[in-house]
């Protein structure tokens, strides 16, 4: 029998901003659109995850890839995870990454660590690899009120290339619910990488 071909791999990590619901919701978005799925989860993200949603989630990388399997509905093989200082991980060398990574949602300590180079866990070095390979990178915080050194560090990580996608959702689509707003995030972030979805209709359509 042969094994599923899947469409070329995204890197997802989910860190300790509020808004896990984002990053769930993309995995399954990505997971739908036939994408093989690399995912790390901070510390923190694993709290907020349980604070936020009904969903607790293994820290053991393998155990993870199983719990997002079943939540998804991916096939085998198609999700990946990666602890976090896994340094033998495909996504910690130019080498062996892929050529998209989202960080979804973007904590301001993450946001900080990944526009001065810091490279001190798996999720920062993933993003470090990804501006020095000139990869896409896409940045979802949600904190507000914002910050100069936050507004900073978006200016800087923009003018390196990575693109800062707050979770701001809009409304003229008239939201009848909290899946709705969060769809119209993950709506934005997969037309960035460039992958049809059916979330939601694209202006004027």
């Amino acid at each position: 029998m042969n094994e599923p071909v899947f469409h070329p791999p995204v890197t997802v990590a989910l860190t300790g901003a509020s808004g896990a619901q984002y990053g769930l919701r993309l995995i399954e978005a990505l997971v739908a659109a036939g994408h093989e799925v690399w995912v790390m989860v901070s510390k923190a993200a694993h709290l907020v995850i349980e604070t936020e949603t009904d969903t607790s989630l293994p820290a053991r990388p393998e155990r993870l890839a199983q719990a997002l399997r079943e939540r998804s509905g991916a096939a085998e093989g198609q999700i990946r995870c990666f602890g976090r200082e896994d340094w033998m991980a495909p996504v910690a060398s130019g080498s062996g990454a892929p050529s998209a990574m989202v960080i979804c949602p973007c904590s301001t300590g993450t946001l900080s660590a990944v526009a001065t180079g810091a490279s001190n866990n798996l999720i920062e070095r993933a993003a470090d690899v990804a501006l020095k390979e000139r990869r896409q990178l896409i940045l979802v915080p949600r904190e507000t009120p914002l910050s100069a050194i936050h507004l900073e560090h978006m200016l800087n990580l923009t003018r390196l290339g990575a693109v800062i996608l707050p979770a701001a959702p809009g409304f003229y689509h008239r939201p009848a619910t909290v899946d709705d707003l969060v769809d119209f995030i993950v709506a934005r972030i997969l037309n960035q990488l460039g992958i049809e979805h059916r979330l939601m209709p694209r202006w004027g359509e």
